[in-house]
């Protein structure tokens, strides 16, 4: 194999390919990339076996062939080159990089050991503005599980039916409830997708028109551009988040988003060790109190002004979960509403998306 190919487009392709590399592999393959030159383009692929990416670019096929080189090292080399062509060329079981006067010499795997990237037969496909789809993961993100005893909480539950397009994910603790429009009314989708794999391609798909997802009966496929993404479909019943949603509440406040964001980090810097944020509403006063303490450490108070109507009522929340629903929305102003102390409050905000945020209370001691 001989190919030349610019620095620029062949770093990028590398730091798309690099969402496939294996970290923690007995496995020597699975944290290589294989490089395929044919015809007028450079193929490269990667895999753990869970998720398999691969993406091409263009470029000077001087003498076809391909060779595994090592995924993450080849990535550091390349973006440590200057701007100009970069030639590949294979040498045995060698292959050497070389751009300007510098030149690096890297020993390669066999092709043939290279797992085959995943024929998937789609079954549901649903088309997504690139920019849409990554506001809106970067929205339910924040609420997916880490924890892989209940694995269908490590995904996210993305539907599309009616010209809607729905995005779902909870920890136990919080649900996160993201929707927006979209063109396609008869377009119908419904999986449940791996949280990582979504944050991923969110990230890759910066300069794309759209992305197309599609399932299958075990497999989720995405492509953009010249890129293809292809992760585990998660199975599993997700829950049923429209029972968990309040339709009433007792209070509700509207305030500034920024303003209340700034005043929860301020008071969490005295919410340690676990120390909830308490939330005080006073209708009377338009105002909500927000405070926190923590034994041999201190205390903190904040007053902030708010649109306030229904019964005043006093709750704690997890702090860093309370500032990242508040973090969440797009909007000015949002509302909170609240049933009881007990009960979850609810953070809404419409904007481009619609906006749902519900976290569980903290017990008050």
């Amino acid at each position: 194999m001989k190919v030349s190919i610019a620095r620029s487009e062949l770093a990028n392709a590398l730091s798309i390919i690099n969402r496939g590399l294996s970290s923690r592999t007995t496995l020597p393959i699975l944290s290589g990339v294989l490089f395929t030159a044919d015809g007028d383009s450079l193929f490269l692929n990667s895999t753990d076996l869970d998720v398999s990416v691969k993406t091409r670019v263009a470029a000077r096929v001087d003498e076809p062939g391909s060779a595994v080189l090592p995924g993450r090292l080849t990535g550091d080399i390349v973006r440590s080159l200057p701007e100009g062509a970069v030639e590949i060329e294979t040498e045995g079981t060698a292959a050497r990089v070389s751009c300007s006067t510098s030149s690096f010499k890297l020993k390669t795997l066999s092709p043939d050991e290279f797992p085959r990237f995943p024929e998937v037969t789609k079954e549901d496909e649903i088309t997504i503005e690139a920019s849409l789809f990554a506001t809106m993961v970067q929205k339910v993100a924040r609420a997916v599980s880490k924890d892989e005893t209940r694995p269908v909480l490590t995904g996210a539950l993305v539907k599309a039916a009616s010209g809607v397009l729905t995005m779902v994910s909870t920890d136990s603790y919080r649900l996160c409830l993201v929707e927006a429009p979209i063109d396609e009314e008869s377009q119908s989708f419904e999986a449940v997708i791996p949280g990582r794999a979504l944050e991923d391609v969110s990230k890759l798909v910066s300069g794309s028109e759209n992305v197309v997802v599609a399932s299958s009966q075990n497999q989720i496929v995405f492509a953009f551009q010249e890129t293809t993404f292809v992760t585990r479909r998660i199975e599993g019943v997700f829950p049923n988040y429209q029972q968990l949603l309040p339709s009433e509440y007792e209070t509700r406040v509207t305030a500034d988003r920024e303003e209340l964001l700034a005043a929860v980090r301020r008071v969490s810097l005295m919410a340690q060790h676990s120390a909830p944020v308490r939330v005080a509403v006073v209708p009377e006063e338009r105002t909500v109190a927000l405070s926190a303490q923590t034994h041999d450490v201190g205390e903190a108070a904040e007053v902030i002004e708010a649109d306030v109507e229904g019964q005043p009522v006093e709750m704690a929340f997890n702090h860093a979960y309370l500032a990242d629903g508040i973090q969440g929305a797009d909007s000015e102003k949002i509302t909170i509403d609240i049933i009881s102390p007990m009960k979850p409050g609810v953070i809404r905000a419409a904007d481009q998306v619609s906006y749902t945020y519900l976290l569980m209370p903290v017990r008050l001691g």
